[in-house]
């Protein structure tokens, strides 16, 4: 893993995100490395981004209206306005700032940010965490100058805006990628098999009725070596922790695990959702995994998410409409009866790994506003482009928040 010092050029960026983990775990993890290189950091978001733990103490947060666009026309204006009034907002903290450049995470808050940066001539990145263009990078693509994609392919892209693509790999948690640098634990016929479930709101719950069960019907040599430490919601809680006690399967149960990297750390299998930081995170680590995609994803991203380390085999991927505690079963016979096979499985996810994201990413940032770029990223032209403080017409803007409405209903 590579580190860069202060570059003695010390900028100004702005880092926008939608208010979910998975918008803003990567660029918190941007904000850390850029901060460490000497420069300044802004970060727009919404309320809930706002308030979200383990946002670095240096990071200034500014919540700025973004509006939505849902299935419902009545709603589009009010999603308009709220667009506008973000942009307006943006501008106005450019000016004060002086940014070097705008970067996006998608997520519509990142819509007004990155619609200001068009129209003050700022240089302009958005970073995909998934395997699929979200929908608000999908309208900001032709805008920006460079895409920063967190797999080698990405569905949903256009052809025309290739030539912007910049594979970097999705930043992770400082404490979670110094896990890198430790071995698998080890796992033998006689050690203890240590499962770690977690699943976010959404998806908790399909967990809880189908993990204990599925572990229940593995063989007993397999059944009596196992230790479970499982996320739920609360209000599920003692019904899992049950089920758990039935079967005699030893279970630490909590809907919330502030040491998580440090339970990863310790994992020998993961069983959980398939979401953007949750594949780099087991990628950077090494862990081999059962992942279920929230089948409600939009454009059945988690699912995409899988292909790369599934191809790879370092996880398996079941269908929630496919996973019963049968399948489930048996997918961890396949991997799990042979220590060997689950080791493989260990080292072909770590394979899979890209450690050097947030360092990648803060060098394609830093070459936006003139500092070289490191040879591991590509630069279209025109990549470097002084910041200007002129403003377009409204109706610009105006007509890519209505184009929003034709993008869908959610980032």
């Amino acid at each position: 893993m590579t580190s860069h010092t202060p570059t003695g050029a010390s900028r100004h960026y702005v880092l926008a995100a939608g208010g979910t983990g998975g918008h803003l775990i990567p660029a918190f993890a941007l904000a850390a490395e850029l901060h460490a290189r000497g420069h300044h950091v802004a970060l727009i978001t919404d309320e809930r981004g706002a308030a979200i733990p383990g946002k670095p103490d240096f990071l200034t947060a500014h919540v700025l209206p973004a509006g939505r666009f849902g299935k419902n026309p009545l709603g589009w204006p009010a999603g308009i306005s709220a667009v506008l009034e973000g942009r307006a907002m943006a501008l106005r903290l450019f000016e004060a700032f002086a940014p070097s450049a705008i970067v996006g995470f998608g997520g519509y808050p990142a819509l007004p940010a990155l619609l200001a940066a068009t129209a003050a001539k700022l240089p302009s990145i958005v970073h995909e965490q998934n395997a699929v263009l979200g929908r608000v990078n999908r309208l900001l693509a032709g805008r920006v100058d460079a895409i920063a994609t967190s797999y080698d392919k990405v569905d949903r892209l256009k052809p025309k805006h290739a030539h912007k693509v910049r594979l970097t790999g999705n930043p992770v948690r400082a404490e979670v990628l110094a896990l890198r640098d430790k071995d698998f634990p080890a796992f033998t016929d006689e050690s203890l098999l240590r499962i770690l479930v977690t699943g976010g709101s959404q998806g908790a719950r399909v967990l809880s009725e189908v993990v204990p069960d599925g572990l229940a019907m593995l063989p007993p040599a397999l059944r009596q070596r196992l230790q479970v430490t499982q996320q739920c919601r609360a209000e599920d809680l003692e019904t899992v922790r049950a089920r758990y006690a039935n079967h005699d399967i030893p279970a630490e149960l909590g809907t919330y695990f502030e040491d998580m990297h440090e339970r990863l750390a310790d994992a020998h299998l993961f069983i959980g959702r398939a979401g953007a930081s949750t594949i780099a995170e087991l990628t950077a680590v090494g862990r081999p995994a059962i992942l279920v995609p929230l089948p409600i994803a939009t454009d059945d991203h988690q699912a995409v998410n899988t292909r790369e380390m599934v191809k790879a085999g370092g996880a398996r991927m079941i269908r929630q409409d496919a996973f019963q505690p049968k399948e489930l079963a048996k997918q961890i016979q396949a991997m799990a009866m042979n220590p060997a096979s689950l080791a493989n499985a260990a080292h072909c996810a770590f394979n899979c790994g890209r450690p050097d994201a947030a360092n990648d990413l803060a060098d394609l940032v830093e070459s936006m506003s003139g500092i070289d770029l490191m040879d591991v990223i590509r630069i279209g032209e025109g990549a470097h482009r002084a910041a200007q403080a002129t403003t377009r017409p409204h109706a610009a803007t105006r007509k890519a928040a209505k184009d929003a409405v034709n993008h869908g209903s959610d980032a």
